[in-house]
């Protein structure tokens, strides 16, 4: 059993990349892997892992769990809840291939899952927030059973390796989806398990970071008021919930999500460079939610469904690039990953601290 987060002090990298198609072609996601190998160096094998968008047309209805279990037993125990609770299309391991650099993996199980009707109703809740809650249960009660993807038409691929070694593990090259993301990780506190691995995910959201949280305590008991559960042992875990309580249970834009995680100092908010109104709603945010600042070096790519957003702490304390090819947008920690798949781009650029870059599927004519 490999040694979990906290118990071994490492020093911080980490590599993050993503691109999506506006126009929703779906692209192999050897492409995503061949991109993050470039920037091989910034991770140390300890973690790396991939999301990715539109990957099953076939089950686009159904609800995608990818599950680890440490055993059996916990199998059993999940597989039991999720009879309960969900009508289960479908049910198998998720393909994998050997590799070298790939050792002691779980067994790793996927799952198109519906939830029952009646058990929907009986619950009081809206379909979403019942899956989602049903996801925390499963991390919070079941030992040795982690849900590390639970959106529809999309899934997360992670493991305990190099990120290019991770890819080939899951036979990537066999999916094709409208947008991806990656990321190669140098854990900061440990050596890394295979839940702590990145993206982390609930629903459609995922996360890959590059960096450290210097708020977690404070991100995390602000967060676990409204039910959710940090028990994957990674600080990047708490972002991913930030997003889905904001944008799915408070409805906020994902540019005004920008503003509260990502917050302008106070005394550029009292400057001239906002409007009054501005001014105002900065500061409402700044009040309301101010233990959801994220503060610490950060670059984040957030997945969801229909588009990525990318974002740094507002200080851009690590590094971020971002360029276009047509209907192509591309994301990067570094300009390599982006040249390495694309070598001639129509724009690239860097975006300033706390700047989201939102982008998302055109709409259907």
């Amino acid at each position: 059993m490999l040694e979990k987060e906290g118990q071994v002090r490492i020093p911080a990298g980490c590599a993050i990349s993503g691109f999506i198609s506006r126009d929703g072609n779906r692209i192999c996601g050897d492409k995503i892997v061949k991109s993050i190998s470039y920037m091989h160096d910034r991770s140390n094998g300890l973690g790396g892992g991939f999301a990715g968008y539109g990957i099953y047309p076939e089950y686009k209805d159904q609800y995608a769990f990818h599950i680890f279990y440490d055993s059996n037993e916990a199998r059993v125990e999940t597989e039991r809840f999720l009879d309960k609770h969900f009508d289960v299309v479908n049910l198998s391991r998720i393909p994998t291939r050997k590799h070298p650099n790939i050792t002691n993996e779980p067994l790793i199980w996927r799952y198109f899952v519906n939830p029952l009707p009646t058990k929907l109703t009986e619950s009081q809740l809206d379909e979403r927030e019942f899956v989602a809650q049903c996801v925390i249960n499963i991390n919070d009660k079941i030992n040795g059973s982690y849900v590390f993807s639970s959106g529809k038409n999309m899934g997360v691929f992670k493991a305990v390796g190099y990120p290019e070694d991770v890819g080939k593990f899951y036979r990537l090259e066999e999916y094709a989806g409208y947008a991806w993301t990656a990321h190669g990780r140098y854990p900061t506190n440990t050596p890394g398990w295979w839940g702590g691995a990145h993206p982390f995910a609930l629903l459609d959201y995922t996360i890959v970071h590059n960096g450290e949280i210097s708020s977690y305590d404070a991100n995390r008991r602000y967060i676990e008021m409204y039910g959710y559960k940090c028990n994957l042992l990674t600080d990047t875990e708490v972002i991913t919930y930030i997003i889905d309580f904001l944008n799915r249970k408070q409805k906020l834009c994902l540019e005004d999500i920008a503003k509260i995680i990502a917050a302008p100092f106070w005394s550029e908010i009292d400057s001239d460079k906002y409007s009054e109104r501005e001014r105002q709603k900065l500061k409402y945010f700044r009040n309301v939610f101010s233990s959801l600042l994220i503060t610490g070096p950060f670059s984040i790519i957030l997945g969801f469904d229909g588009g990525l957003m990318a974002l740094n702490d507002r200080l851009k304390l690590r590094s971020m690039v971002a360029a276009e090819k047509g209907d192509m947008v591309y994301l990067a920690s570094e300009e390599c990953a982006i040249r390495a798949i694309c070598p001639v781009v129509d724009r690239i650029w860097s975006p300033r601290g706390g700047e989201p870059i939102i982008v998302k599927l055109n709409e259907k004519k």
